[in-house]
């Protein structure tokens, strides 16, 4: 599959069960202090990242410098800002907290531009002011705060830029086991939060709303976070950020589902939503690229046009495998995004 359509499929994945759990975690974590949500949450999060790594034959896993990335990710979007979302959801309504994520979007494409120096062209461009038009006219036909911006909703907004940081850390390691890089982000963040709780004296919900807190974590954390990876595997911190941008959407549709109002300018939102996705489903972005000689290791195959050496184990060409490999240098021309072995500059 075309890396820039795969990478398309698990970004609007990941979005959409991260936006659709906005309403449900503003119900769930009513009774909850926000360290607390953030520990449970993290929690369930955790558990699929265990369940889902993979033996180091077939994924790398984090080392050194990878697993300093994550835990400075884990410290900020694993516990600051899932405390923030909870604490800022508490104050505000469920669309108005779900239309303030498409600030995470603009910031995590501005940070991998500025941070991982990835490539987006025009194309991509025009997605992310669609996407920042879609939730402003989302914002535009919600009625609820009558045009003002609550502290609850500020709150929200300051979560999604720990979050942007957070995605520009991960693109980072997006080559190593998704799985073991989910597991511990997710432990550590949920750790910290819960020592947190504990110093604070921190609520506990009801039985009934912790087991949904850990129900949803696994789901629009845990499982989100795996697509998002795959998505930056696949093409790139800034274009699975831009992607992201569907999350808003999700999260006012299930808000709408609850009972909020909407409008017809929410209808129109959701179509440049969707127009944004098929910008990024139908970008062709291919061109004579150099891949220089490197030595490193992560998954990979043997047919895919960048791996054919060969270890003398029988392995089958098109299995996926880990393990430390030398590239040689090599020009060549197919498509593809700013993923791990295309980082190259555009003239």
């Amino acid at each position: 599959m075309n890396p820039l359509v795969r990478g398309t499929l698990f970004g609007a994945l990941s979005a959409l069960a991260f936006g659709a759990s906005v309403p449900l975690l503003r119900f769930c974590g009513s009774d909850a202090g926000p360290w607390t949500t953030a520990a449970l949450l993290y929690a369930g999060a955790a558990l699929v990242g265990f369940w889902s790594s993979r033996p180091v034959r077939r994924e790398a896993p984090p080392r050194g410098a990878a697993l300093a990335r994550i835990a400075a990710a884990a410290l900020l979007g694993a516990a600051l800002a899932p405390a923030l979302l909870a604490w800022g959801l508490q104050r505000t309504s469920a669309l108005d907290g779900s239309l303030a994520l498409a600030f995470e979007s603009a910031a995590t494409v501005l940070f991998a531009v500025v941070f991982l120096r990835e490539h987006v062209g025009g194309r991509v461009i025009v997605a992310v002011v669609a996407t920042l038009g879609g939730a402003a006219l989302l914002a535009l036909g919600n009625e609820t705060q009558a045009g003002a911006i609550s502290i609850g909703t500020l709150a929200v907004v300051l979560a999604t830029g720990l979050w942007a940081a957070d995605s520009t850390l991960t693109g980072s390691v997006a080559h190593l086991d998704p799985g073991r890089v989910t597991f511990w982000k997710c432990a550590l963040g949920a750790s910290l939060s819960c020592a947190v709780a504990f110093v604070l004296h921190d609520r506990f919900p009801a039985a009934a709303h912790a087991i949904g807190l850990v129900l949803i974590g696994a789901v629009s954390y845990g499982l989100s976070l795996r697509w998002y990876l795959a998505a930056q595997r696949a093409f790139g911190a800034a274009r699975t950020a831009s992607i992201f941008a569907l999350a808003p959407f999700a999260g006012a549709l299930v808000a709408l589902a609850f009972g909020e109002r909407g409008s017809a300018v929410t209808a129109l939102a959701a179509f440049v939503l969707l127009l944004a996705v098929y910008l990024h489903a139908s970008e062709r972005h291919g061109h004579e690229h150099l891949h220089p000689r490197e030595h490193h290791e992560h998954a990979h195959v043997h047919d895919d046009a960048h791996h054919g050496h060969d270890h003398g184990d029988g392995v089958a060409a098109n299995v996926p495998h880990s393990h430390e490999h030398e590239h040689d240098g090599q020009v060549h021309v197919h498509p593809h995004g700013s993923d791990f072995h295309h980082a190259h500059k555009h003239d």
